[in-house]
């Protein structure tokens, strides 16, 4: 969202460090939209902060693109991917067009096997490039791996969202095309 939004909206890894709907406009390229960032999913939700998540929920329902972020840093990032997954389902709107960032490529680390080392591969010793040659290079989403911290791939994602920003607004307005005379490539690396 600080990345996007050149904002300063507060952020820390922690769950739950704020339970706030964030909003704010972002433009890229000549395309201007509203980006909105939500509290991240969870399972087995406290029952205290139900009404708080209900608001995430809405937001998910009513939003025309959805920016699934993963932490691709954290040792079950997988898992945070499943239960995101099947929360969409159950609210239905696992069928929103929807962008797979991963994000804290900058952190990731993983534990490289020796080549003499015939023990069975756990997921800590899948590299970075490994994991971009599995089941996310079939997705049926346009994915990027990103740094928010580093900006690095920062372009490839503006370029990813605005292609699937400009397919919505073609989709509901084709004959409203002002918006998309030009596109320049250094405008999105601004």
């Amino acid at each position: 969202m600080n990345a996007l939004s050149k904002s300063d909206v507060f952020a820390e890894n922690k769950l739950f460090a704020t339970l706030d709907t964030t909003v704010r406009k972002v433009v890229i390229g000549n395309l201007p939209f509203l980006l909105t960032d939500t509290v991240g999913f969870i399972r087995k939700l406290p029952t205290q902060l139900v009404e708080s998540f209900k608001s995430t929920l809405d937001e998910v329902r009513e939003a025309d693109l959805l920016i699934h972020t993963v932490d691709i840093s954290h040792e079950s990032f997988e898992d945070h991917i499943e239960s995101v997954n099947q929360i969409l389902q159950e609210i239905d709107a696992h069928r929103k067009p929807m962008v797979m960032v991963f994000n804290k490529i900058d952190d990731f680390s993983y534990e490289k096997k020796d080549e003499d080392d015939l023990t069975p591969a756990t997921k800590k010793n899948i590299s970075l490039e490994e994991w971009k040659k599995t089941w996310m290079a079939k997705s049926k989403f346009p994915t990027v791996f990103i740094s928010a911290l580093t900006k690095e791939n920062f372009p490839e994602m503006k370029k990813l969202i605005y292609d699937e920003v400009l397919k919505i607004h073609i989709s509901r307005f084709p004959y409203n095309d002002f918006l998309f005379e030009y596109y320049d490539d250094e405008e999105l690396e601004a």
